[in-house]
């Protein structure tokens, strides 16, 4: 078995391997998918499994902002993983796994997440549960008890204003000091505002996608900077409600929307959990915020066969962190166990599931520095 980047003289055999794995997809998309596929072909984003010449399976590598503590960092978004059906229950899912977080680290990424649509495969090459995409369905109706102060300026936005929104979305995380959502580079942004079905509307502080799906509406983004900026947007959402019955978003666990309703007692809201994975543990630490209060330290051993293990000294303050190699002892973590503590598991919970173990007393220190709520908005 052979895995190797693929080209665009492979994308046929790809498209292919999709529909085998997620079901048809209309023969409209496959020139967009192409389109959005195409520039990780020449980034080294793209890799494939083949047994000679056939194409067994695919991962890509989707390059992301992602916010921790609202301090943003490039991220890999593994998606796209497919075997053939013929090939399953090889081993061929962790031989092309393990090829994407060499992939992903060679290529300067320091963490990595992904949505799974099994957990166990990607457990056993150090992924972890660390959060999820929130969706609640709300009464339209709801929505109408919100009013805009009229003091906000909203504008219809296109393809042309990708570049503003990464702004938009950089500035609201870090003020919210956001663990866990992303951005799409400005280029898949492009593509993304130019769907003709979607309505989007962007403010100074913030903006929101969202179209019609059957009788509902259905929001896609909406982020804002201010509680003026919220309402405005949410009042436009809102104005559907005469003909839409229901409003399905994503939304943050604690997004404000939901003490902004006039009314609230049972809600149903899905979850999409997502996985997460430290590449490479220094500069992972590096990247990350935390809280500017804290100052402490901590020994860690995190034991990682892909080749991100050792024993580190962690340092906080200032907001900021630093790892440095040591040969003393502390805490001791598999790389599961430390990707779930960077995305805000407590040390009690890892200890009570195996995924740490050792020196105790640290454990304060990293509950306190590591704290997050990490959410998505976007699904990939």
């Amino acid at each position: 078995m052979e895995i190797r980047d693929l080209t665009p003289e492979d994308l046929d055999d790809v498209f292919d391997l999709r529909k085998r794995s997620f079901g048809p997809s209309p023969a409209s998309d496959r020139d967009r998918w192409r389109q959005a596929v195409h520039p990780a072909l020449g980034e080294g984003r793209y890799l494939g499994a083949f047994d000679g010449s056939r194409l067994t399976g695919a991962a890509r590598l989707r390059r992301f902002t992602q916010w921790w503590h609202g301090r943003p960092q490039p991220m890999a978004g593994v998606a796209g993983v497919t075997i053939s059906p013929e090939d399953r229950g090889r081993g061929l899912g962790s031989q092309l796994m393990r090829a994407v977080v060499e992939r992903a680290t060679a290529l300067g990424d320091a963490v990595s997440a992904l949505f799974p649509a099994t957990t166990p495969v990607y457990r056993s090459i150090g992924y972890e549960h660390a959060g999820a995409q929130h969706t609640v369905t709300l009464p339209a109706e709801s929505l109408r008890g919100i009013r805009p102060s009229g003091q906000v300026k909203l504008r219809r936005m296109g393809p042309g204003d990708a570049a503003e929104v990464v702004s938009v979305l950089h500035r609201v995380h870090a003020a919210a000091r956001s663990s866990g959502p992303i951005s799409w580079d400005e280029a898949t942004w492009s593509l993304w505002l130019g769907n003709p079905d979607d309505f989007l509307y962007l403010a100074e502080d913030g903006f929101a996608v969202y179209r019609w799906h059957g009788d509902a509406i259905s929001v896609e983004n909406l982020v804002a900077g201010s509680g003026e900026t919220a309402r405005a947007l949410w009042s436009v959402v809102g104005s559907a409600s005469s003909v839409a019955r229901d409003v399905v978003a994503s939304v943050a666990p604690d997004d404000p929307v939901l003490w902004l309703l006039r009314e609230r007692s049972k809600e149903k809201v899905t979850q999409a959990r997502w996985m997460f994975r430290v590449l490479d543990v220094a500069a992972a630490v590096e990247r990350r915020g935390y809280p500017a209060y804290v100052a402490c330290d901590a020994v860690v051993t995190v034991e990682d066969p892909l080749g991100s293990g050792g024993t580190w000294r962690l340092e906080f303050a200032g907001g900021s962190g630093s790892a440095t190699e040591v040969s003393e002892a502390g805490a001791v973590l598999s790389v599961n166990g430390f990707s779930a503590l960077y995305a805000g598991v407590p040390t009690a919970t890892l200890r009570m599931c195996g995924l740490m173990s050792g020196d105790e007393r640290y454990d304060e220190a990293l509950d306190t520095a590591f704290a997050a709520k990490p959410y998505m908005l976007d699904s990939f």
